[in-house]
């Protein structure tokens, strides 16, 4: 599979990037490291408009921080970085560099800048980081020049890092990068599923794209096999991603955004290509939904108003303004709590409606499976046992989208909210209405 192969290869590189030339037994140690530095001062001051670097620092839970480098003779070097819009660390800001010898040599920003934003352990954007900040690093080992790049290894975890040659544009545009964030995260209107679709030339494979978080830059990409990670870099134009998406013996990493569509897409030869794009129905069709189907052990998935659930970005627009509207049409002091779907009780199959201000409502429903859609079809009894009772008004148009006659996609996500329950989230095949739960039991 794609992304596998993806994780190899950045493995193997590991092993293939040592791009030092054959030892010169001609030369003491001492001589061959004062050669190295002389090479890497020369290199770091030839590039009039300096260095640019997107710095994955762990992409297993972090996405890519992009950082631009002036370096002067006189030892000051010139630097900014996306790090913080709030912060502004696009503007640039001088401090001090070394290029030190040790048992190899390195370059070390010696005080404080932008790159030390990676490397302060008080500084970590969620729990599981706490007093590893973002794993970054400021001393890089020099390991020699490819294609006009300077390549390092990062003294603290030894992951490369390639210096690319930066433009005027790159510290004029680098602001823009925070203007890519709203694209990234993705637009509801434009479709209710994303997902990664390869292009080997002949073939195509699809993956889920799950949400991205903004905090740590990263998401994860699903097929039937698995999740992978994928840590994700802002450009003016678009986003890099790290592990690199690899096609037969093609890296693609960078992905340029599409305004008419929404899309992001990375160009190889040969008609190889990788899309992050949207649609109304699931890249991944999978038979989570039988977790529904009678015969199956009891299960019971939640959404509540006043809990984690109601943060996921995995509720549709559609949702979120039915359940304001439940709650406009409720007299003063009502308003709704909950829905919960209850499958395989010992009273049967209903949605459960809790409230505020009146008594829970039971819809009871029968489940009818389509194997060829993998979808199941919610199919009305009664509401509280009685079946000459009409849906009630304020609740006609949110529980018609559950009983959509075309079916509901399930979905069991890779992701949490705020406990360890497993993510469920329902999808109306004819709208886009989508809710997303806690498996409760």
């Amino acid at each position: 599979m794609f992304l596998f192969a993806a994780f190899l290869a950045l493995q193997l590189s590991a092993c293939d990037n040592n791009t030092d030339a054959e030892p010169k037994f001609d030369q003491t140690p001492t001589e061959r490291l004062n050669a190295q530095k002389a090479e890497l001062n020369e290199a770091l001051l030839s590039s009039p408009e300096g260095w640019k670097a997107v710095y994955f620092t762990d992409n297993t839970v972090l996405g890519g921080y992009t950082h631009l480098f002036k370096f002067a003779a006189n030892g000051t070097v010139e630097m900014a970085s996306d790090f913080d819009d709030v912060a502004k660390t696009y503007l640039s800001e001088v401090s001090e560099y070394q290029i030190q010898l040790g048992s190899t040599v390195s370059l070390v920003f010696t005080t404080k800048n932008k790159i030390h934003l990676l490397s302060d352990s008080n500084d970590y954007p969620i729990d599981a980081l706490t007093s590893e900040g973002y794993r970054g690093d400021f001393q890089f080992l020099y390991y020699g020049q490819e294609n006009g790049e300077i390549i390092f290894r990062t003294n603290r975890n030894n992951q490369e890092l390639r210096f690319v040659k930066a433009t005027k544009e790159d510290w004029d545009d680098l602001v823009l990068n925070f203007d890519m964030i709203p694209n990234i995260i993705g637009d509801p209107t434009l479709g209710l599923y994303r997902g990664l679709e390869v292009n080997n030339g002949t073939t195509k494979t699809t993956y889920d794209f799950n949400p991205f978080s903004t905090v740590t830059r990263h998401t994860t990409i699903t097929d039937a096999a698995g999740s992978y990670d994928m840590g994700i870099g802002y450009a003016p134009n678009g986003l890099v991603v790290s592990p690199p998406v690899v096609v037969g013996n093609q890296k693609l990493s960078n992905f340029i955004f599409n305004e008419t569509d929404g899309s992001f897409t990375a160009t190889g030869t040969g008609s190889v290509s990788a899309s992050i794009k949207y649609s109304d129905v699931p890249f991944l069709l999978t038979d989570d939904y039988k977790i529904l189907l009678s015969g199956r052990a009891y299960s019971r998935f939640g959404y509540y108003t006043d809990d984690y659930t109601v943060d996921a970005a995995t509720n549709s627009a559609l949702f979120n303004e039915e359940i304001a509207k439940i709650d406009a049409s409720l007299p003063a002091g009502q308003y709704i709590t909950g829905v919960q779907l209850y499958m395989n009780h010992s009273l049967g199959n209903f949605i459960y409606y809790t409230f505020v201000g009146r008594g829970a409502l039971q819809h009871f429903v029968d489940v009818q499976e389509d194997v060829a859609g993998k979808k199941i079809i919610l199919k009305h009894k009664s509401w509280n046992g009685n079946t000459t009772v009409a849906t009630p008004a304020f609740l006609a148009s949110f529980d018609n989208y559950l009983m959509d006659t075309n079916g509901i996609y399930v979905k069991k996500e890779s992701f949490k909210l705020g406990y360890s329950n497993t993510v469920y989230t329902f999808k109306s095949l004819s709208s886009t209405f989508r809710m997303t739960t806690w498996q409760l039991n």
